[in-house]
């Protein structure tokens, strides 16, 4: 985004965490509605359990805004702790994370988030609009990891509006 003022990037910064904030809570719905005893399900050998998936949507978005926060990529690995064993465990830690990254956010300077930052030697573009990046690959794997809830033995919550399960309860 050649131009972008740190005055936009500050709106987009204001933005970005309203969008953050609101698909928070459909992430963690869905997160919360694996199954105990169905968190290891997978619809083949090669994918993601369902516990994977949660924790990779939950550990990413974490790894964006904390990037976006240092001015650089950190990929450092990110194992999930042992003491997350559902999905509510994963839902609650995410609960922990959020007002965490938003203050951290909330203090970076307009000419910081302006700032041109490196995704991985692939391509560069302002800081801030990693937060957007960060959001839409959750909203991704959310909507990959609500496939799997039915078949896990789940029922799938609203996400953008009712569901039939959220309907036919």
């Amino acid at each position: 985004m050649p131009g972008l003022t740190s005055e936009m990037a500050t709106g987009a910064l204001h933005m970005a965490l309203m969008s953050i904030k609101k698909e928070h809570a459909t992430t963690r719905a869905v997160i919360t509605a694996i199954p105990a005893d169905g968190s290891d399900y997978k619809p083949e050998p090669a994918a993601r359990t369902a516990l994977e998936i949660a924790w990779h949507i939950v550990a990413s978005e974490h790894r964006f805004f904390s990037s976006v926060s240092k001015g650089f990529f950190d990929v450092t690995p990110n194992p999930k702790p042992e003491t997350l064993k559902t999905g509510a465990d994963i839902a609650n830690y995410y609960d922990d994370l959020l007002p965490k990254d938003h203050t951290a956010l909330m203090q970076l300077s307009g000419e910081h988030l302006a700032k041109d930052m490196d995704f991985r030697g692939m391509f560069q573009m302002p800081t801030v609009a990693f937060l957007d990046l960060g959001l839409r690959h959750s909203i991704h794997h959310r909507g990959q990891l609500s496939v799997y809830l039915r078949p896990a033995g789940g029922r799938v919550p609203a996400i953008y509006g009712e569901s039939y399960d959220s309907k036919h309860k």
